[in-house]
């Protein structure tokens, strides 16, 4: 992956990707998700708790979803950039355990399936013009809470060549 490896919030990938989730899905904007760190590997997305809250002052379910869902997404997104592959990106299907309450700020990082072949699924992507890949993030709180995961995802995610690529 050219330019990715080592990069952090300081790196010009990640206010780009930012601006991206912010302008392309609104929802990331609501929730304030922010980048914070890519080593072209894993991705990790971080959200506050406050406009993520529900009625427990614990983090919204929807929202611990949602930041999985975006940091899997997003890992997909940058890898097949750098791959240099103009893909439309969707998700076909997940899963979300919730394994523990969320009460401050949290985070989300995603990593390729342990059963995902990257060469094999840019060699089918670029041959058929469509591939699917699954991805796993995993949600922790940004603070004191324990080591352990407060939530676990797993995501299919297909993606389809635009013409002319």
């Amino acid at each position: 992956m050219s330019g990715a490896s080592g990069a952090s919030a300081d790196s010009p990938d990640l206010p780009g990707l930012d601006a991206y989730l912010h302008t392309h899905i609104p929802l990331s904007g609501a929730m304030q998700v922010r980048a914070r760190a890519w080593d072209g590997e894993r991705l990790t997305l971080a959200a506050p708790i406050a406009p993520n809250i529900n009625h427990k002052a614990t983090a919204f379910g929807g929202s611990v979803s949602t930041l999985a869902i975006l940091s899997a997404w997003s890992l997909l997104h940058l890898r097949l950039r750098d791959a240099g592959l103009a893909v439309e990106l969707v998700i076909q299907r997940n899963q979300v355990e919730y394994l523990a309450p969320i009460a401050e700020d949290f985070e989300a990082t995603a990593t390729l399936a342990p059963e995902a072949n990257w060469a094999r699924f840019e060699q089918v992507l670029r041959r058929r013009g469509r591939a699917r890949i699954t991805v796993h993030s995993e949600v922790r709180c940004d603070g004191s809470c324990s080591d352990a995961p407060q939530a676990r995802f797993s995501g299919e995610f297909v993606a389809l060549l635009r013409a002319g690529h």
